[in-house]
């Protein structure tokens, strides 16, 4: 009898070791998505050259620079996730991700479901040509028989052809065709937020080739997105953008990342960004409707 009951005592006590030990073992190898107390979840854009680019295991690009800069900030380490544009909100009320950087315009539309740390830049719709064309001085010079290219469904591109009707749009799944076909002749402008298409011509195979009209026709305020009510997190990426921005961390970024194909700020940069989410950030807001579905 005495055998009987001593036997199940080292079995109850065999199993509760081993089950504290896989504990521990989980623990240690953070079995909670990876995300432990030292790292923080980030979303950024995979094929936005010069803003956000993953090649291999390396990431590169000036809303990586941001990403980084607010991680390290926050004593961080960041463990970047692709945020495609239709999965943002997604991807940040079911807290997935901590914070996104990747060319996240401000909207009104957008703060309903998510809230916003920033602006850390502000863009605008630009037309890219190539090197030696002289015709192409803006959207009105495109109605004469010029051929517009953006990536299928944007309304970067729909802009121009609604407000320009003469216009030939010619639209494709990625920029990257559409910066092929501009380099070939088959189209003449490629349309989309200036910083990616800075992005593009800083990329060494277009030197030379390519350059930005320089001039901006919409406006489009770039955010950090995160999880609507996360006041203290907002609060603390505010204080990281203003800290880059006045640092000068965030001038070099942009020389970087964006300065090889001759891009400058427009004089509304650096920004001002808000010291808190919710209503103030909402005044921020460019028009629902101004940002682009490829964005």
């Amino acid at each position: 009898m005495m055998r009987n009951t001593t036997g199940r005592r080292i079995r109850i006590a065999g199993t509760a070791f081993t089950a504290a030990a896989l504990m521990l073992v989980t623990a240690a190898c953070g079995g909670n998505s990876g995300n432990d107390a030292n790292t923080v979840r980030v979303g950024i854009k995979f094929d936005q050259p010069g803003m956000g680019l993953q090649q291999g295991n390396e990431f590169t690009g000036f809303d990586v620079a941001v990403a980084r800069y607010i991680a390290e900030k926050l004593g961080k380490t960041p463990q970047f996730t692709e945020a495609p544009t239709p999965q943002r909100e997604t991807l940040l009320k079911t807290g997935q991700l901590d914070y996104i950087v990747g060319t996240y315009s401000i909207t009104g539309s957008r703060k309903k479901e998510v809230d916003f740390a920033g602006p850390y830049f502000i863009a605008g719709q630009d037309l890219l040509i190539r090197a030696d064309e002289e015709a192409i001085t803006g959207p009105g010079s495109l109605v004469s028989g010029k051929k517009l290219c953006s990536v299928q469904g944007s309304t970067s591109a729909q802009k121009v052809a609604r407000e320009y009707p003469g216009v030939q749009l010619q639209e494709y799944n990625t920029y990257s065709k559409c910066m092929e076909e501009l380099i070939n002749g088959t189209v003449d402008a490629l349309t989309t937020d200036n910083t990616i298409l800075a992005g593009y011509a800083a990329q060494p195979q277009y030197a030379g080739k390519v350059k930005l009209v320089g001039k901006t026709f919409s406006t489009e305020r770039y955010g950090v997105g995160i999880a609507k009510g996360n006041t203290q997190l907002c609060e603390q990426i505010t204080s990281a953008l203003n800290e880059m921005i006045s640092s000068g961390a965030w001038k070099t970024a942009v020389n970087d990342n964006l300065g090889a194909s001759g891009f400058t700020p427009d004089a509304q940069n650096p920004p001002a960004p808000v010291p808190a989410c919710g209503a103030d950030a909402t005044a921020t807001a460019s028009s629902p409707g101004s940002a682009t579905n490829s964005r």
